[in-house]
């Protein structure tokens, strides 16, 4: 993984420079990524701010100031700046002519990147990474006497991120680390409802289309197996793909014995009683009367005479826990019919004292940090608004809103992609002994079966 070489003292020298609070995300350092050119521009985004620092071999860092990606060879950037900071002191030098502040060149054989003349980053005929610095009048005087291809240690790129999109401060804490990842997997593994009576945890997931359902249980099981499973394509259309009720046990690893965890999935949520999964059958599935491999139809509710009906289901045959999946791309713009089923399912399931959570997905496609790294899932300004209003079209509070990162286009697993899905487990686990320590019989002898 990079490492920045920016040290805490010069990284505050270095945000004063700006007017409004930010923060640096690492892009690229040459140690790490390589010393071309070629390298250091691939990871530019396409859009944000960012500062380009090199460390020379004096111990002084010198660098400049993008206000947006470098596109053409002669760009105007009214925003540049070029800075120095050293031991002693820190100094920044505006630009002074706009028009050629900042100098571009991504041609093969000629890659470059200039602040005016002042500061250039270019490959020499080795193809190796090189810096001229020098004053020039595109900038406030720097004082730099010239200085060809200077010794450095490193090269450096940041984006720049506004604090009012990424907290200082996380609001929920989560231990991203390995070690912290393994205790969450191990404590599923282990997982052993605190009810005697029941044999495993059923937990329910319901969504509109595209919400991620069937998708979460793919990552959940990806990060047992310790790999992304490249299972049948089975549900990202935006009509969905699943209709019947399917039982998917979570193996401690592949071949391995279940664990006490079962992942349902159901046709999507519609807009109304007329499309989707309907309030009755949502509810029928909940008490236990569905049969495993019901197909549904709207119009078609389930009652005592569908094939494999259960009229007398056990406690283990019910769902233990109701979760509540939306995607962060649209929950904003939920409309009134999809907000009433929801508000109207999470009222009907409260009165079974049944525990519900939401899943909010696609939590990277919302927040540019959490794309670059789902540890600021908890950081971002953008996704703790989006999580507020989903607990707003659920019904439920914000406590009960756990955002997720499934896996989709990525070929391998990663830690912090793992600990937010673990995490996810680990708290509707949690919710479910919370609620059935109180209302189940405490020992199997004493269980018995439940008609509804």
């Amino acid at each position: 993984m990079a490492v920045s070489a920016l040290d805490l003292g010069r990284e505050k020298q270095l945000l004063k420079f700006f007017p409004e609070p930010v923060r640096l995300h690492l892009l690229y350092t040459a140690r790490h990524h390589g010393f071309k050119m070629s390298d250091l521009i691939s990871k530019f985004d396409k859009v944000g701010r960012f500062v380009v620092i090199v460390y020379l071999e004096s111990g002084t860092m010198k660098g400049g100031y993008l206000s947006e990606r470098p596109e053409s060879y002669f760009q105007e950037d009214k925003g540049a700046f070029v800075f120095e900071i050293d031991h002693q002191k820190a100094n920044v030098f505006p630009v002074v002519k706009h028009r050629d502040s900042i100098i571009f060149n991504n041609q093969y054989n000629n890659e470059n990147l200039a602040f005016g003349h002042c500061l250039k980053i270019y490959n020499n005929k080795d193809k190796t990474l090189c810096v001229d610095v020098k004053e020039d009048d595109t900038y406030t005087p720097t004082g730099w006497s010239e200085e060809l291809e200077v010794p450095f240690m490193d090269v450096e790129l940041h984006r720049i991120q506004s604090v009012g999109d990424v907290l200082l401060n996380p609001w929920r804490e989560l231990s991203w680390t390995e070690k912290g990842g393994g205790s969450l997997r191990k404590n599923l593994v282990s997982f052993k409802p605190a009810c005697q009576s029941l044999n495993r945890v059923r937990v329910l997931l319901m969504g509109p289309p595209g919400s991620g359902k069937s998708s979460f249980i793919n990552s959940v099981r990806s990060v047992m197996f310790g790999r992304v499973l490249l299972l049948p394509f089975i549900g990202t259309a935006t009509k969905g793909l699943i209709k019947k009720l399917k039982s998917y046990d979570i193996r401690s690893e592949r071949g391995g014995k279940p664990t006490a965890l079962t992942l349902c999935d159901v046709l999507a949520l519609g807009e109304g009683e007329t499309t989707g999964l309907t309030l009755t059958d949502a509810l029928t599935v909940i008490k236990g009367h569905a049969p495993e491999g019901h197909k549904f139809q709207s119009d078609v509710p389930i009652k005592a005479e569908t094939s494999g009906y259960r009229p007398n289901p056990s406690v283990n045959d019910q769902i233990h826990c109701a979760v509540f999946v939306l995607n962060a791309c649209q929950v904003m713009t939920t409309s009134e019919d999809l907000t009433r089923t929801l508000r109207t399912l999470q009222a009907e399931i409260s009165g079974l004292d049944i525990p519900q959570v939401v899943l909010l997905t696609h939590v990277a496609q919302v927040c540019h940090a959490v794309q670059e790294d789902v540890k600021f899932v908890y950081s971002s300004r953008i996704l703790q608004e989006k999580m507020q209003k989903a607990a707003e079209v659920v019904g439920l509070p914000l406590s009960y809103v756990l955002p997720v990162k499934n896996y989709s286009s990525e070929l391998s697993v990663s830690c912090n992609t793992d600990i937010l899905l673990l995490s996810a487990v680990h708290h509707i686990l949690q919710a479910v002994d919370d609620t059935y320590e109180e209302y189940c019989p405490p020992t199997p002898a004493d269980a018995s079966p439940v008609t509804v």
